[in-house]
């Protein structure tokens, strides 16, 4: 039987405080967690994906600079995270902005305000 790897995350939101309860609520997870990074929007989160790779990206759509969705646009051309899992995490109210996430290759969204156990089990699934 050999143990799941660590899965090194990376979550983008323009929100430290977001940022901070995602990081809570993954490490009450069961998942076998690495290094957890944050970025502050999608151009912080394209420099610091030049240097290194992740199991799992929670990203907010509506962000300055670039947004979440530019973010996966980017993602999905580049070669070493094309199949990087990426949840989106909204306040958007509509199925536009959501469809389109789904369209550009999201694996999954959570609506803000989310609980952990939204996120838990968005996360069971596609990570496990």
């Amino acid at each position: 039987m050999t143990a799941t790897a660590p899965l090194d995350v990376l979550i983008v939101d323009d929100s430290a405080a977001i940022r901070k309860i995602l990081q809570r609520v993954l490490r009450q997870t069961d998942l076998p967690l690495g290094e957890i990074h944050e970025a502050g929007d999608g151009t912080e989160a394209i420099d610091i994906l030049q240097t290194r790779t992740f199991g799992l990206i929670l990203s907010d759509i509506n962000m300055p600079q670039m947004d979440g969705l530019q973010l996966l646009a980017r993602l999905r051309q580049m070669e070493q995270h094309k199949t990087v899992p990426v949840i989106m995490i909204t306040t958007e109210g509509g199925q536009g902005k959501v469809m389109e996430a789904v369209q550009l290759g999201a694996s999954g969204f959570v609506r803000k305000p989310f609980t952990a156990d939204q996120i838990k089990e968005k996360l069971t699934g596609i990570v496990c």
